[in-house]
C-alpha cells in the first residue's frame, strides 16, 4: 500500500511538472506588431514529390494570413542546395555536422519594431536547417516572443523550439508541428491546425 501511495505521489508530482513547465510557456500579444520568418524548399520532397510552393511556406501564409503577420522568406545568397531529396539531406546532414552557417540573402531592417516573431522551418535531422540559425544570429530578439512552427514527416518539431530559444534568447510559446504532407495537401487541415495553435498561444 506504501508503495502504491509512492507511486501515485511520484506520478503527481510529475505530471504538476509538466503543467508548471506548460503554464511557464510565453503567451504573445495579439495586439503587437507580428513577423512571420520562414525557410521553406521546393523541389523534390519526402512524401509530396515535386512542389512549386515549400510545405514551410504553406504553414507561415496562413499563420499570416490569421494574424494579420508581415512575411519574411530566408533565402541562400547563393543557392546550391540541389533539388533531389536525397541528395538534399545528404547536404544537410553536412552542414549540421560542420555548424555552417550559410550566408542568407538580406535581412528584416526593421526587426526592432515587432514584438512577436514566428519561426518556421523544417526539420532537417532533428534540427533547423543551418541557414535559419544565420538569421537568428544576426537579429536581436531582446524583448521578443517567438512562436515556433516546424514541418516534418513524422519527427515532429524534436528539439527545434528548444534551440531557437537558447540561440535567441527570446521568450517562447508553445510550438506547433504540422506533417509536410497535410501542409502540401490539406488546406483546411492545415488552417485548422494553425487556428487552434494560435488561440492556445494568445491569439
Amino acid at each position: 500500500m506504501k508503495m502504491f501511495l509512492f507511486a501515485l505521489l511520484t506520478v503527481s508530482a510529475v505530471l504538476i511538472g509538466f503543467n508548471a513547465n506548460a503554464q511557464e510557456k510565453k503567451m504573445v500579444n495579439k495586439n503587437a506588431k507580428a513577423l512571420v520568418v520562414y525557410f521553406s524548399r521546393t523541389g523534390e520532397q519526402y512524401s509530396v514529390g515535386n512542389i512549386t510552393k515549400g510545405n514551410t511556406a504553406y504553414v507561415a501564409d496562413e499563420i499570416a494570413a490569421q494574424t494579420g503577420a508581415d512575411l519574411f522568406e530566408i533565402k541562400l545568397k547563393n543557392d546550391t542546395y540541389p533539388a533531389a531529396y536525397k541528395a538534399l539531406t545528404e547536404v544537410a546532414l553536412q552542414e549540421k555536422k560542420a555548424k555552417a552557417r550559410p550566408e542568407i540573402a538580406g535581412g528584416v531592417a526593421n526587426f526592432a519594431g515587432y514584438e512577436t516573431v514566428f519561426i518556421g522551418t523544417p526539420n532537417w535531422w532533428a534540427d533547423m536547417p543551418m541557414a535559419v540559425y544565420t538569421f537568428l544570429e544576426s537579429h536581436d530578439f531582446k524583448s521578443k516572443t517567438v512562436a515556433v512552427f516546424v514541418t516534418h514527416e513524422g519527427s515532429g518539431a524534436s528539439s527545434i523550439p528548444s534551440k531557437v530559444q537558447s540561440t535567441t534568447g527570446a521568450d517562447i510559446t508553445e510550438s506547433l508541428a504540422v506533417a509536410g504532407h497535410t501542409a502540401q495537401n490539406d488546406r483546411a487541415g492545415t488552417k485548422a491546425a494553425v487556428s487552434a495553435w494560435l488561440k492556445k498561444i494568445g491569439y
